[in-house]
């Protein structure tokens, strides 16, 4: 069985240097990845060696440490942070190095911490990192974000297992979602990307006005940015390399307009966020703000969240996930935005990808359709199998979605 992990792993390292991320000949190459991933971060090593990259650097950090902080750090001392960690990766966008980021913490880390001072040590963090975020959402190079188990996240997910078995059992969970126990993973990739960039097509020639959602948490007009564009599995670099952003993703997605949503939305999975797990919450906007926020565990958090600065309680994203999806399909809750968001059609509060906006790039043109900017940009799971998903057009309804699940053909 370890043999066959490690293949799996040589597999997994393979093909996020060849798909996640195309990494070119004579291209470095970033990894940021917690203490744990090590092990995969070597076989990173040796693939990007194998297409010819010239220099591989890793940044590794240690979330416990995070906790520590908060748990002994003076209590006026959350606004600095840490920014060789930020200029680092900026000073490596800048050069054109392709950036893989590791992630697999545990999901309530800082569960009993002071939210007051979360919310101000994740907020001083977005300010400086923002030139980070916008390079990111621009697709200056290519990006790609990726998940290895830790033994707290996997107990988590597999609470009744012991601990060794549960991280075992997360990583056949994160190897079969990638589509790695296939004889081509990475031919079967390319495909599966090719179909969701067909249904980006089919929407595209859409140009709805609008998404109206009704389910049994949810009742909610979505009005769609002026020239939206959806996009979904591969993207492009202004060089013209395509990448996948997110292994595995199962979405397309498209910006909504920042002042025309309106209604009540449901949460469908609880939400992981800064070390904090919010469980079953809604949001009611108004006038495209979310103007009341309501949750089982976790509300104030939430509340946090949306008071982060005058984009937070905006939407940015609107994402669309067949209930049918592979990773649905294993009925698990990941409580890992990565792997939850690919489960679920979804939303996102916070800042707007520029690039899901025709002529984004042009800061009045972007905000003028109706783009949002924010420091944050929090994905949050509203998808399940009640919910309907119809088009706006010309004062027309069209199927988008019908009970979870595609009501068009591509």
């Amino acid at each position: 069985m370890q043999e066959s992990f490690q293949e799996h792993l040589k597999d997994y390292a393979e093909l996020i240097i060849k798909v996640g991320i195309n990494l070119q000949k004579g291209q470095r190459l970033l990894i940021r990845a917690p203490l744990e991933a090590k092990e995969l971060v070597r076989e990173l090593h040796i693939a990007a060696y194998r297409v010819g990259s010239p220099l591989v650097n890793s940044l590794f950090q240690d979330e416990e440490l995070g906790l520590i902080r908060f748990q002994h750090a003076p209590r006026d001392s959350f606004e600095i942070i840490n920014e060789a960690y930020v200029d680092t990766t900026l000073a490596a966008i800048r050069r054109g190095d392709a950036v893989i980021s590791v992630i697999g913490g545990s999901p309530d880390l800082l569960k009993g911490q002071d939210p007051e001072l979360i919310a101000k040590a994740s907020q001083s963090y977005a300010r400086y990192a923002k030139p980070v975020s916008e390079l990111i959402t621009k697709n200056a190079v290519q990006w790609c974000v990726v998940a290895m188990p830790s033994e707290p996240w996997a107990r988590k997910v597999f609470p009744d297992k012991a601990p060794q078995e549960a991280v075992e059992a997360l990583w056949q969970a994160i190897f079969s979602s990638n589509r790695l126990f296939n004889v081509d993973p990475v031919a079967l990739w390319r495909e599966h990307s090719q179909n969701l960039a067909a249904r980006c097509d089919y929407l595209n020639s859409k140009n709805y006005e609008a998404l109206i959602y009704k389910g049994e948490k949810t009742n909610l007009t979505l009005g769609l940015a002026e020239g939206h564009i959806w996009q979904g599995g591969g993207a492009q670099t202004k060089e013209g390399l395509s990448f996948i952003p997110n292994l595995p993703t199962e979405e397309i997605f498209t910006a909504p307009h920042r002042f025309r949503v309106e209604g009540v939305v449901g949460s469908s999975k609880h939400l992981s966020h800064g070390g904090q797990l919010i469980e079953d919450f809604s949001l009611e906007f108004k006038d495209g703000k979310a103007i009341k926020v309501s949750a089982k565990n976790g509300e104030a958090a939430l509340q946090k969240l949306i008071e982060s600065d005058e984009g937070a309680a905006r939407l940015g994203e609107v994402a669309l996930v067949p209930h049918s999806s592979p990773i649905s399909q294993m009925n698990l809750l990941f409580l890992n935005t990565l792997f939850d968001e690919n489960a679920a059609s979804h939303l996102a509060l916070g800042e707007a990808y520029k690039h899901c906006v025709k002529g984004g790039e042009d800061e009045a043109l972007f905000a003028s359709a109706g783009g949002n900017k924010s420091i944050i940009h929090v994905d949050f799971m509203i998808g399940a199998a009640d919910l309907d998903i119809d088009g706006l057009r010309g004062g027309r309804l069209e199927p988008v979605m019908r009970q979870g699940e595609w009501a068009f053909e591509v």
